[in-house]
């Protein structure tokens, strides 16, 4: 009896585990969410050897509360402290050093953003 508990616990467990990670996942309607995308990216920093282009990266993407933080595969510095408000899954910022735009869904994300002389882009899918 304690086996066929344990087992129908597990399946219970599972069925939770791979419903909740859909790649339906809509990044601007939960407050935790994990995704990858993949793609083309690059990164131009301020010296001429930190020049990345990659036409088969990826982007990983967690995002807690509003604010999104964007991993980036190749070697590609990670782009944080992203604030989008909830139910939001776009922002175009023009702030201190600061412009570009971020578009973000549960089937694309497309990055053209500039930091203190870096700019990070990627134009992925999953």
């Amino acid at each position: 009896m304690k086996t066929g508990i344990k087992i129908l616990s597990l399946l219970f467990i599972s069925l939770i585990a791979f419903s909740s990670c859909s790649k339906d996942d809509d990044p601007a309607d939960n407050d935790l969410f994990l995704g990858k995308y993949e793609g083309s990216v690059g990164y131009n920093g301020p010296d001429d050897g930190d020049d990345v282009s990659e036409s088969n990266g990826s982007v990983t993407v967690t995002k807690v509360g509003n604010n999104y933080t964007f991993n980036f595969s190749d070697g590609i510095p990670t782009l944080g402290d992203i604030v989008m408000e909830k139910g939001d899954n776009s922002t175009l910022v023009f702030d201190d050093g600061e412009i570009g735009t971020i578009r973000i869904t549960e089937s694309s994300l497309n990055i053209a953003y500039a930091r203190d002389g870096r700019v990070w882009s990627a134009n992925c899918s999953r």
